[in-house]
């Protein structure tokens, strides 16, 4: 099931608004896509299971000391995935997305944490399984990840969230890596709308649950609906939190409007979920511009 008319033609006007907007504040924009690597590290790898905080992720990229003894695979996780998120941002127009870009980003992804499978596809007899799902056998897996390239590339007629969630369901589904295939998924997702001139989205850890049911989903019913929406709210959320710095307005705690305008926290917590209000997250806290 595809996308809904009136949810992409709010899409729509939210980024002929962001287009507009953005004109000679690409600074800003750039500041506020820095500011967001930590969060989105942080998210990510801990969709994978790492034990590390937002706080402690934020000074390991800062190379700040951390208070307990940390996993050194962790430490080189957070620092690894910050790169390639950090790569996609600055290089997402040079280059169409193709093998050899996944595997570099898996390369460098993987490098110093397990060499010998960095920047390459699972080989003979390794063989790998998400929860009850059994990925397809590794002398398929090159040939799979280039049909889905170039069914991507060839889709012109699905609105671009929809082939992006179909590529990212299909992409994991593949897990064409013996590790890591989680992470570079999320990065191909947001190499994807930055090349459509979309910001980076967020897939936060505190909703794995409904993202893995989308796979659930896919799976055992080649739904496709329930990841459409979970990319397309994120994607109003990327783009409501962009709109709110451009316009200036200024920023506040979502429980601060609830109480400024007498509305009950639940339903406003709800419509902020839903994207039905012009609210996002930062640092996990739910917030607005003023001026809604």
């Amino acid at each position: 099931m595809a996308t809904t008319t009136p949810l992409k033609n709010h899409i729509q006007i939210l980024k002929k608004e962001y287009d507009q907007l953005k004109k000679g504040k690409e600074s800003l924009l750039i500041i506020i896509d820095e500011a967001e690597i930590p969060e989105n590290v942080y998210n990510s790898n801990a969709i994978e299971n790492s034990t590390l905080t937002l706080k402690e992720t934020e000074k390991i990229l800062l190379e700040m000391e951390v208070s307990r003894k940390l996993s050194l695979r962790e430490v080189f996780e957070a620092k690894n995935l910050a790169r390639v998120v950090s790569y996609v941002r600055n290089r997402v127009a040079e280059k169409e997305l193709d093998q050899e870009m996944i595997l570099f980003l898996h390369c460098m992804l993987m490098s110093g944490i397990d060499d010998d499978i960095a920047g390459r596809f699972r080989k003979k007899n390794e063989y790998v399984r998400v929860g009850t799902h059994i990925a397809p056998a590794p002398e398929h897996v090159a040939r799979m990840v280039e049909a889905l390239l170039e069914n991507y590339s060839s889709d012109f007629t699905s609105f671009f969230s929809d082939k992006i969630a179909r590529f990212h369901l299909d992409f994991e589904t593949v897990h064409p890596f013996l590790d890591g295939n989680g992470r570079i998924g999320r990065a191909i997702l947001n190499y994807q709308l930055q090349q459509f001139g979309f910001p980076s989205v967020i897939i936060r850890d505190k909703e794995k649950q409904e993202y893995y049911r989308a796979f659930s989903e896919y799976n055992d019913h080649k739904k496709t609906k329930a990841m459409e929406k979970i990319i397309a709210r994120s994607l109003m959320e990327s783009l409501h939190k962009r709109l709110a710095y451009l316009r200036g307005d200024n920023i506040l705690e979502l429980s601060e409007y609830t109480k400024q305008h007498k509305k009950t926290a639940p339903s406003v917590l709800n419509a902020a979920k839903r994207q039905n209000i012009p609210a996002f997250r930062e640092r996990g806290r739910w917030k607005i511009g003023e001026a809604f």
